[in-house]
This record gives C-alpha cells, sequence and structure tokens, in this order.
C-alpha cells in the first residue's frame, strides 16, 4: 500500500513540472529540476534525487504518476 503522506501532486506546465505549493516551506508554483527522461527512469523503477529550490528540502522520488510523485519521506503533515 502506498503511504499517502509520502505523495504530493505535481503539474506539468508546457514541458515544466511544477509544485504548485511546497510541501516543506509553503512557497508558490515552485519549478521543479525534473525533465521528462528522468520521469521515464523513475517509471522503469530508478530512483531520482531531488533539492526543491525554494528551500533546499531533500528526498528521492520513488515513483511517478500523471499527477503524483512518491518520495521516501512523509511530504505531507499529519493533522
Amino acid at each position: 500500500m502506498i503511504p499517502y503522506s509520502h505523495t504530493w501532486p505535481y503539474e506539468l506546465i508546457m514541458g515544466d513540472y511544477y509544485f504548485l505549493e511546497c510541501p516543506s516551506c509553503g512557497s508558490e508554483r515552485v519549478l521543479l529540476p525534473l525533465k521528462k527522461k528522468n520521469v521515464r527512469e523513475i517509471q522503469t523503477g530508478k530512483k531520482y534525487w531531488m533539492v526543491l529550490p525554494c528551500c533546499s528540502t531533500r528526498f528521492y522520488i520513488t515513483e511517478i504518476d500523471d499527477d503524483y510523485i512518491l518520495a521516501d519521506i512523509p511530504l505531507r503533515k499529519n493533522n
């Protein structure tokens, strides 16, 4: 079972990947250092080291689909 707390939605806009809001610092429209080539590699099982440009939060992307990324750490706060 995929832990919901480790997921975060992203958007693909004109070939660029964005978080509409950073899960760590709350910055808006964060351009991710992620390319289509990287997404294909993640979908075949490779992990991708992500460093968010807004706050330098670091994590591995372990899976990705058309709407969400799955990280190796919790991205959602427990409410």
